[in-house]
């Protein structure tokens, strides 16, 4: 499965947007919201049997993004189906947020803030963009994402890539291939039929 968004940024900057690929064995289902001007693309990714499934957010948030988009955003974020299993990762470009210390100097990043401070847990703790840590990965349980690696570029990009592991019990997709037992077959039964065809 994958799943895309990109747009022109039209500052001179190219083309900017996120991306989600999910191994075919995985069990997968795309949450399609409402909220065009929010750039986040949500993944249901199935739980085994009666375990949880896992939501998989991907966001970019533009530096100059209107704070009636980022409402927007808080309110998908309330809203999206739940999941006791949730992780989010994206370009947030908030770079005056001190994570150590939970702090922001601008009004934007201190909203940002109070939005995922009750409920997520921010683990990236390294810059990924020069000395700014504009990617970021949250998540709503401890042990559901560990492994957490910043380092290394994809194509031309200058952000850091972002790496990580999520642990659960994940649903393998089944993919029913019939085959034919021909040994099996009334190979009889089967001429006599072909005899009576006009």
């Amino acid at each position: 499965m994958a799943t895309s968004s990109s747009e022109e940024t039209g500052k001179g900057e190219g083309v900017v947007g996120m991306a989600v690929y999910i191994r075919k064995a995985f069990d997968a289902i795309d949450i399609i919201t409402s909220d065009n001007e929010v750039e986040c693309l949500w993944v249901r990714i199935k739980g085994k049997a009666n375990k949880a499934d896992i939501l998989l957010g991907v966001c970019y948030h533009p530096p100059d993004q209107e704070e009636e988009v980022d409402n927007l955003f808080y309110k998908q974020l309330e809203n999206v189906p739940g999941s006791p299993a949730l992780v989010l990762v994206g370009d947030f470009n908030l770079p005056d947020i001190c994570w150590e210390l939970n702090t922001a100097e601008k009004r934007q990043s201190r909203e940002f803030l109070e939005c995922i401070e009750d409920n997520l847990l921010q683990l990236v703790s390294e810059p990924t963009r020069g000395r700014a840590m504009l990617d970021l990965l949250f998540t709503n349980r401890d042990e559901l994402v560990g492994d957490v690696v910043v380092g290394g570029h994809l194509g031309p990009s200058d952000h850091e890539i972002v790496e990580f592991s999520i642990f659960g019990e994940i649903r393998r997709s089944i993919n029913k291939t019939f085959i034919l037992d021909f040994r099996r077959a009334d190979f009889d039964l089967f001429r006599r039929l072909i005899q009576r065809v006009p």
